[in-house]
C-alpha cells in the first residue's frame, strides 16, 4: 500500500473520530480504512489506536505518529502548490518597496511591462529611500542597494549589480583641471551625498583588500542622487554616480566621465521577499523579470 495515502487515512480517522466517518470523508470502505491503519501498525511494529465497540482513542506512540502524519501531509501539499502555482499566471495584488530613484528609473518601468503583461497582477508600489521592515509591513518584495542588514525570516537573491562612475562638466573641468587618478581627488570639489544625516564615500576596488575610501569634500551636500547629477552637469564639482543614471548626460556630453582606468565599485542590487514554504507566482515572476532585464539598464 502507499504509504502516504495511508497517512492521509489515519489522519482523517483520528481527525473525524472513527472509521465509519473516514470512510465517507473518503469514499471508501470501512474496512478499507482499517487496513490503512493496520498497514500502518504492522510497518511500525506499535499499535496506533486502541479501539473499542463505542470509541476509539490515540496510543502514546500514536499521538506521537498522528502529529508528524500531519506535517509531513502539510509538506507534500506545499511542494504541489509549489509546482502548480509555477505553472499559473500572476495574479492578485503585488506590493513592492523600493528606492525612490532607482525605482522610479528602473524597477517600476520593468513592473508595469509585467501589469500590462498579466490582466489580473495589482501593484502597489512603494518608492522611499528609508529601508522598510518588508514583514511587519505587509511587502511581497524589497528591491535593496548595497550591503544588507538583518535578513532573518527572508530570501535574497542578487539581480544586478550597480556600478559607480566619477563625473564632471566641461566647465568645471576648463576651470579646475581634470584628476588624473583617484589621488588627485582631494583637490576638486565634490558634490557630497548625505543620507540619514551621514555623507557617503566614494569607494573604488582594491585588489585583495577592502574597497579604498575617500570622502570628499565640498560646499554642496544634497540627499538625492538626481539632484547632484544635475548640479554636475551645472559645473558645481565633481560627482559619484550610478552608471545608469548619468548615462545619457555622458552620451550627449553635458557629463565627462573621469577616472575611467580605475575599476568601478559594485552595489548590489538584491531582491528580498518572505521566507514561505511556497513562493506566489506573482512574487516569482516580478524577480525572475527583474533579473533578466535590470543589468541590461544598468550597464
Amino acid at each position: 500500500m502507499d504509504r502516504l495515502t495511508s497517512m492521509a487515512v489515519f489522519v482523517r480517522a483520528v481527525d473525524l473520530g472513527s472509521f465509519a466517518a473516514a470512510a465517507d470523508a473518503l469514499e471508501m470502505s470501512g474496512p478499507m480504512v482499517g487496513k490503512h491503519v493496520r498497514f500502518l501498525e504492522d510497518r511500525l511494529g506499535v499499535r496506533l489506536l486502541n479501539r473499542t465497540t463505542r470509541r476509539q482513542s490515540l496510543t502514546e506512540a500514536g499521538q506521537a505518529y498522528y502529529e508528524r502524519c500531519r506535517a509531513v501531509l502539510a509538506e507534500a501539499d506545499a511542494a504541489d502548490t509549489v509546482v502548480s502555482d509555477a505553472r499559473s499566471e500572476p495574479r492578485g495584488r503585488l506590493r513592492v518597496t523600493m528606492p525612490a530613484l532607482l525605482g522610479r528609473h528602473c524597477i517600476a518601468p520593468l513592473l508595469m511591462k509585467l501589469a500590462r503583461k498579466y490582466p489580473h497582477l495589482e501593484l502597489d508600489l512603494s518608492f522611499g529611500d528609508p529601508i522598510a521592515d518588508i514583514i511587519e509591513a505587509g511587502y511581497d518584495l524589497a528591491i535593496r542597494t548595497g550591503d544588507l542588514d538583518d535578513q532573518s525570516g527572508l530570501i535574497a537573491r542578487r539581480i544586478a549589480s550597480q556600478r559607480m562612475v566619477v563625473c564632471g562638466a566641461r566647465s568645471y573641468l576648463r576651470n579646475h583641471g581634470r584628476p588624473k587618478s583617484i589621488d588627485d581627488l582631494a583637490a576638486h570639489q565634490a558634490i557630497i551625498y548625505r543620507r540619514s544625516g551621514r555623507v557617503r564615500p566614494w569607494l573604488f576596488p582594491q585588489e585583495g583588500g577592502p574597497p579604498r575610501e575617500i570622502m570628499p569634500a565640498g560646499r554642496l551636500r544634497l540627499d538625492d542622487l538626481e539632484a547632484i547629477a544635475d548640479a554636475a552637469v551645472q559645473g558645481m564639482g565633481l560627482a559619484w554616480l550610478p552608471y545608469w543614471l548619468v548615462r545619457e548626460r555622458l552620451d550627449t556630453g553635458a557629463l565627462v566621465r573621469l577616472c575611467s582606468d580605475q575599476p568601478e565599485f559594485l552595489y548590489e542590487c538584491h531582491a528580498l521577499w518572505p521566507r514561505s514554504p511556497g513562493l506566489p507566482p506573482k512574487v516569482r515572476t516580478a524577480v525572475d523579470t527583474l533579473a533578466a532585464a535590470l543589468p541590461k539598464l544598468m550597464t
